[in-house]
């Protein structure tokens, strides 16, 4: 959870138009931007030197770009989105992530795979099994992994767009989840905070550098979260959980 660099794109006026399988509201473009704008800033707070990329208006989506890409220690990983609207993305991604890595994979088809569904603890991997993420290309990202001393295993998803949806990494041994994910055995080493179902939003976090970053409006998930980090920043994103987004979607960290 130390990092020191993130990328971001910034939303476009397009987003309008992203993907949503919760059925709420169209975003406001301008609030969406100016939340962007805080979000890039609370990276920064926590360290990070941010490279903000252009908006892309061919793809609503793409302002959620973890969804593309696997970064890890030793190489990165491009992945094959399972939404089929999402899967050009993957062309605007790959010539920036050239310029961090010598070492570059792709996940070919028939695998889907989308870096939402994938949980980094330490230099394991789980992996969501979810609809936008399919067992062949899981069993290709963990085939990368190993090359370079790395492990993986793969995890269904209940019920959720993604695997950090509903379950995030906020302390060494620490988890925040809702409650499908609490009682699983894959997690079953892990102290796991558990989020009320009406403050499921604040189960995505991202833990930088001592720092925790929730999505604001979730009084007694913060109360949790401050019993394992000092420092909780909260930040305003319910323009992009209009079209299913949390606070991982938005950056790739390395």
């Amino acid at each position: 959870m130390i990092f020191t660099q993130a990328i971001v794109r910034s939303p476009g006026q397009s987003i309008i138009s992203g993907l949503s399988e919760s059925g709420r509201d169209v975003p406001n473009y301008q609030t969406a931007r100016e939340q962007h704008r805080c979000y890039v800033q609370a990276l920064e707070a926590c360290g990070l030197s941010v490279h903000t990329l252009t908006a892309e208006e061919n793809w609503p989506d793409s302002t959620f770009v973890e969804d593309v890409a696997v970064l890890t220690p030793h190489c990165t990983i491009i992945t094959a989105p399972g939404a089929e609207s999402r899967q050009r993305e993957v062309d605007a991604i790959t010539p920036v992530l050239d310029s961090y890595y010598s070492d570059i994979y792709r996940i070919s088809t028939p695998g889907t795979l989308e870096g939402g569904d994938v949980m980094r603890i330490g230099s394991h991997y789980y992996i969501g099994l979810s609809n936008r993420t399919n067992e062949a290309g899981a069993k290709q990202l963990i085939a990368i992994l190993e090359k370079y001393g790395m492990s993986g295993s793969i995890v269904a998803v209940p019920n959720l767009l993604h695997l950090k949806t509903g379950i995030t990494q906020v302390a060494e041994n620490t988890l925040i989840a809702v409650a499908e994910f609490a009682t699983l055995q894959a997690f079953r080493d892990f102290n796991i905070l558990t989020v009320e179902p009406e403050e499921q939003g604040a189960a995505n976090c991202i833990a930088i550098n001592g720092k925790i970053l929730m999505s604001a409006g979730f009084p007694r998930a913060r109360k949790l979260l401050e019993t394992v980090s000092s420092e909780v920043i909260e930040v305003d994103i319910s323009e992009f959980s209009k079209i299913d987004g949390g606070l991982t979607c938005l950056s790739l960290r390395r």
